[in-house]
């Protein structure tokens, strides 16, 4: 039994680690679609990632295509602001895919669009002209006092959670 937790083309090497922490700790796999922002052998990863790199259950992919192509059968939940369903609402099952889309544009329209039935969101509080809902947030600083939606690790660990605890937590004590 295990959750599959997909970074569509990540941009930040310590998310990235901070994730792959997270799978090795839960027993997910990680998916990583790329272009990446980073190198694989980036010292951030391995910081973020501390011991736990070396016990990641990685595969990588060029691209959304070469993804979609491996995992013809996969039930997935994109996670976007730009939907009503919250990630709490949903039934989560063994091998689920989580994706994530990149830290500064999120998941392309032309796939949200296609899996649109099979989008989530994280709830977040909307602030006077700014809006998770209909604002792109900043592309540079993800400590931007400006930022309109959650890290992208966070985010990860919030609906990576919540399926886990739907699952009962399978085999983590």
């Amino acid at each position: 039994m295990a959750l599959n937790v997909v970074l569509f083309e990540p941009e930040i090497p310590a998310n990235t680690g901070t994730v792959g922490r997270s799978c090795v700790l839960t027993g997910s796999r990680l998916h990583l679609i790329g272009p990446l922002g980073f190198s694989l052998d980036d010292r951030m990863i391995r910081r973020s990632g501390m011991g736990y790199w070396h016990d990641i259950d990685l595969t990588c992919y060029d691209g959304f295509d070469e993804f979609r192509e491996a995992h013809p059968d996969a039930r997935m939940w994109l996670a976007t602001k730009k939907c009503e369903r919250l990630y709490h609402e949903v039934a989560y099952r063994d091998e689920d895919f989580l994706v994530f889309g990149r830290e500064s544009r999120g998941i392309d329209e032309s796939i949200l669009d296609e899996y649109a039935d099979s989008c989530i969101r994280i709830p977040m509080l909307e602030r006077e002209g700014v809006s998770p809902a209909t604002s792109a947030g900043p592309l540079s600083d993800p400590a931007d006092p400006d930022a309109v939606s959650l890290n992208l690790s966070n985010a990860a660990n919030i609906v990576l959670f919540e399926a886990l605890r739907q699952l009962d937590f399978p085999g983590i004590r």
